[in-house]
């Protein structure tokens, strides 16, 4: 036997439901139409975007790739893209235009903040730092510092042998 089936011990009720009149049937819209105000109040209720003054930048350029991140001081992401998101593919993912657009794709997704001023953090030695930095400025936002933070070897460790072409 299965649970669904009674028990022979058990007694199987069967619910008579009584038609429903004209005036119980508007009361009973009156009282779902209340509650569909009340879920529809709830979508409404939704949580603001905070506002950000400023912001921080930062531009990672390799030989292969150009990434960009935007974050707050505090440092939350607000928003990244990468030439290879964009869709370039292989040796075009590191040329400026590339970075000029993958810049331009941030400023769209972070647009919301409502960002004003940005401090840029540039690392690496692609070829497109400078115009990762002009897409920025060229979209509106005023650049109050920009600063190299590529990391510099003080003699660490031993360079590896130079490649033979």
């Amino acid at each position: 036997m299965s649970a669904a089936e009674p028990k022979k011990s058990e007694e199987v009720s069967e619910e008579v439901v009584a038609p429903v009149t004209e005036g119980e049937a508007a009361v009973a819209s009156a009282e779902g139409a209340e509650g569909d105000d009340k879920k529809a109040s709830y979508a409404k209720k939704r949580k603001a975007k905070r506002q950000i003054q400023r912001a921080q930048v930062h531009v990672q350029c390799t030989y292969n790739n150009t990434m960009v991140s935007v974050s707050d001081l505090g440092g939350g992401i607000l928003g990244w893209s990468s030439s290879g998101l964009m869709g370039f593919k292989g040796a075009k993912k590191s040329t400026p235009y590339a970075a000029t657009q993958v810049a331009g794709n941030v400023c769209d997704k972070v647009e919301k903040y409502g960002i004003r001023e940005l401090e840029v953090f540039v690392k690496g030695v692609g070829s497109g730092r400078e115009a990762a930095v002009r897409a920025f400025a060229n979209k509106g936002y005023a650049i109050t510092s920009i600063k190299d933070i590529t990391p510099i070897p003080h003699n660490g460790c031993r360079a590896r042998k130079p490649r033979r072409v």
